[in-house]
């Protein structure tokens, strides 16, 4: 009877914390906050991190490598150009100077997508 009691009260437990909404923000999800300065984007785990930014004209955003593989960095646009092959411990950086939506992908691994935000 104590078994089946505390089944239940886990049950309960368990389905109350599925249906809330209060603890369901993830990085997917989780707005881009603006940065100042510069900003940088890791390569680790053949994926970029974080997968999407924010940042001011002006500002830099920088990308190491610190994956066992080689990387590059390719707007998909063509509109920001494209890196070389960056190496494991290799850093790039580019400065944003217009405004707009800026995808980009590791043209070696198709998979690897990314976005920097310029705002205003």
């Amino acid at each position: 009877m104590r078994l089946k009691g505390i089944l239940i009260f886990t049950a309960i437990i368990l389905l109350t914390a599925c249906g809330s909404n209060a603890m369901a923000t993830t990085a997917a999800n989780a707005p881009a906050v603006p940065v100042t300065g510069g900003t940088n984007v890791t390569i680790a785990n053949f994926a970029f991190s974080p997968a999407d930014v924010t940042v001011k004209v002006g500002t830099t955003v920088t990308w190491t490598n610190k994956d066992t593989a080689s990387h590059n960095v390719l707007a998909v646009d063509s509109s920001w150009g494209s890196t070389n092959l960056i190496k494991t411990g290799q850093t790039y950086s580019f400065t944003f100077t217009k405004a707009g939506t800026y995808p980009y992908r590791c043209g070696i691994h198709p998979n690897m997508k990314a976005t920097v935000r310029v705002i205003n």
